[in-house]
């Protein structure tokens, strides 16, 4: 009868779990991510010793550091993908809890590190980051309140989830991040946009952002600086940008060889902003072209897997984690050749940094587990059911 009604279950819910997930996940996905954490600790060798100099530190510090916390992140990874999506959804739930309160505890107990923008806790050891955390866990909570708003009898989850994402990039754009809030609120609106939102509504949103952004240009001098050297025709070529812009043109389509690049050693964020431009510039057009076609492997083949879904929640959360983890990537390059303003943002799984390696582990294992084959009927095979 289970058969009639969702078609056939292409994995028995009895067999082990190890076996079942291996046959479920997209391993497809799962190998560009070992493959661009492999690519981020090749660039990590080349750009973090020249910064491990500069403060006193072993050669290879924060490489080392770095595949500590992909370590971690690869775990992390694997076992979040292991969950159901009700499992997902829980964790997002409590995790989302624990990044707001730490992300509303930034201005009184946070530090800048002399960046201007108070975004992390210093541990003494380490820092975290809290919006890292808060992305995933979010984008997976306000799916949750837009499926269950479209459920008969079910909560107000637009508007809930409207209100939060509201509070939210007031948060961020606090610190300032207007980064990462630029990416939650893309990321809220691409699933408000696939749950079945007016136009006119979504292009209401947009102007309020615009107004928004106009806003923060007249009354944020970090915000108003990057935007003016953002539009400025004339690029100073002692800034990040303009080490990174050369370091881009002199690499070309082979690069100048391994090691043998020039921008590490002016760059300060060689290793975690700008680590891009260390790769143009070693190993040349080819290996950023390498780099973006992983990404659009994640990005597309997670999409497609998502359409093939019936359950709303899945397909919501799904899409908002995809669109955050490819737009992120996106504008990291996009700064590093002058496309967009500077964000400070890094490259996931590329970039140096601990809470964004694990948060994106996190992040893309809640992908992986939502994206597995499961035991129902595709709605495809259902609408074509019901066209009969």
């Amino acid at each position: 009868m289970t058969e009639m009604v969702y078609g056939t279950v292409p994995v028995q819910s009895v067999d082990p779990v190890l076996p079942r997930w291996w046959r479920t996940i997209d391993k497809w996905t799962m190998s560009c991510i070992f493959v661009l954490f492999g690519i981020g600790m090749l660039l990590g060798l080349a750009s973090s010793p020249p910064l491990a100099a500069r403060n006193g530190l072993e050669p290879f510090h924060y490489v080392t550091r770095q595949a500590v916390f992909g370590s971690m992140a690869m775990i992390a990874m694997i076992a979040v993908s292991m969950m159901s999506p009700q499992l997902v959804r829980r964790l997002a739930v409590l995790a989302f809890i624990a990044a707001f309160i730490a992300l509303a505890g930034l201005p009184f107990f946070g530090t800048d590190f002399g960046k201007g923008a108070v975004r992390w806790y210093s541990l003494g050891f380490a820092s975290v980051q809290p919006s890292e955390f808060l992305k995933p866990a979010f984008v997976v909570a306000a799916a949750w309140l837009l499926a269950a708003g479209q459920e008969v009898g079910g909560p107000p989850g637009k508007t809930y989830s409207f209100i939060l994402v509201v509070i939210i990039v007031a948060f961020l754009a606090l610190q300032p991040d207007f980064g990462q809030a630029a990416l939650v609120l893309f990321a809220w609106g691409v699933m408000y946009f696939v749950g079945g939102a007016p136009m006119i509504l979504l292009l209401t949103i947009a102007g309020m952002v615009v107004a928004g952004g106009w806003f923060a240009y007249g009354n944020s001098e970090h915000f108003a600086r990057r935007i003016d050297g953002f539009l400025s025709p004339d690029l100073d070529p002692r800034t990040q940008l303009g080490y990174a812009t050369n370091a881009i043109r002199e690499g070309g389509f082979f690069g100048v060889g391994v090691g043998e690049g020039q921008v590490k050693w002016s760059l300060p964020d060689a290793h975690t902003d700008f680590i891009i431009a260390v790769a143009a510039e070693e190993y040349g057009l080819i290996c950023v072209i390498a780099i973006i076609a992983l990404y659009t492997v994640i990005v597309v083949r997670s999409l497609t897997r998502l359409m093939k879904e019936r359950d709303l929640f899945t397909r919501l959360a799904g899409t908002g984690l995809a669109c955050a983890f490819g737009v992120q990537a996106m504008i990291n390059m996009g700064v590093a050749v002058r496309l967009l303003p500077a964000k400070g943002m890094t490259l996931p799984f590329v970039s140096y940094g601990g809470s964004s390696l694990i948060a994106g582990g996190i992040a893309v294992g809640m992908l992986l587990a939502l994206t597995r084959t499961r035991p129902q009927g595709e709605i495809g095979d259902i609408l074509m059911r019901r066209g009969r």
